[in-house]
């Protein structure tokens, strides 16, 4: 059995049992990102072969500090599942995210494929049908968050489920880049940040995508969503929660967090 093999079948058992799992840094080649991509293909095909469908594109390091913690200068992404987008205020029931955490994020919706080697800015407006607002519930297969990029990358870049706002909002109608994010919890702020914090603004995060993954002989198509990126710092999440993000100009989403059955039921 192949290293990349090995890896998959890891983190594939922690996902069906839910019990994390140490880290594929061991098996994995050293720094290998083709590698870590390689092992997230397989995972993203048993899912596809299971009935599922992707429904867009999540992008992941956006924030230059997480990316000097991690030892790499580039983002990286995984694709979004049917089954892994939750409505908005619906429960999220507690443990269908191995230790999962929340960021709040500007989504897109494309209109038009971007299929081009190189692409703009303008090309990534142009194609895009709307914006939301998101929440991007982020999990871990990998015990502790004891991660490497190797480690994140193959667990389809750490990603859980994701929530959208569902007021659409034209591109002409707001700047990204200065956007200003509230995360709060039961309302109190618990991360804040602006659309300058993902690569200097989402949409250059959206044209570092739409270019990666043309390269890659994928590109993004009509009607997929991309959540372009972290706004603040990630935060933990506990059982019960709620959380709402507002994002100017954007609008709010919201994450509701149920609790475990035991403590449901008592």
């Amino acid at each position: 059995m192949s290293a990349v093999t090995r890896a998959a079948e890891r983190i594939d058992q922690a996902r069906r049992s839910g019990i994390p799992c140490d880290p594929v840094r061991d098996i994995l080649p050293a720094g290998d990102l083709d590698a870590a991509y390689a092992v997230q293909s397989i995972l993203t095909d048993r899912r596809l072969a299971e009935g599922r469908r992707i429904t867009g594109w999540k992008i992941g390091l956006t924030s230059k500090a997480v990316q000097a913690q991690l030892g790499v200068d580039t983002p990286d992404f995984g694709p979004l599942l049917d089954d892994t987008a939750v409505a908005d205020g619906a429960e999220i029931g507690w443990g269908s995210v191995l230790q999962p955490k929340a960021e709040a994020e500007v989504a897109l919706v494309l209109e038009h494929d971007l299929t081009h080697e190189r692409h703009t800015v303008a090309d990534v407006i142009r194609a895009t049908a709307f914006a939301l607002p998101a929440i991007e519930v982020v999990g871990s297969r990998i015990r502790d968050w004891d991660i490497t990029v190797v480690d994140t990358i193959a667990d389809n870049a750490s990603s859980g489920l994701y929530v959208l706002g569902n007021r659409p909002v034209l591109l002409r109608d707001i700047d990204l880049r200065t956007a200003g994010m509230v995360l709060e919890r039961r309302g109190e702020p618990v991360s804040t940040g602006a659309g300058a914090a993902c690569l200097g603004n989402p949409l250059h995060a959206a044209v570092w995508l739409a270019d990666t993954l043309v390269r890659l002989g994928r590109p993004l198509r009509a009607g997929d969503t991309v959540l372009t990126g972290a706004l603040g710092p990630m935060v933990s999440v506990e059982p019960g929660d709620v959380l709402e993000a507002r994002i100017d100009n954007l609008g709010s989403v919201r994450a509701a967090f149920g609790r475990p059955a035991e403590e449901g039921d008592a």
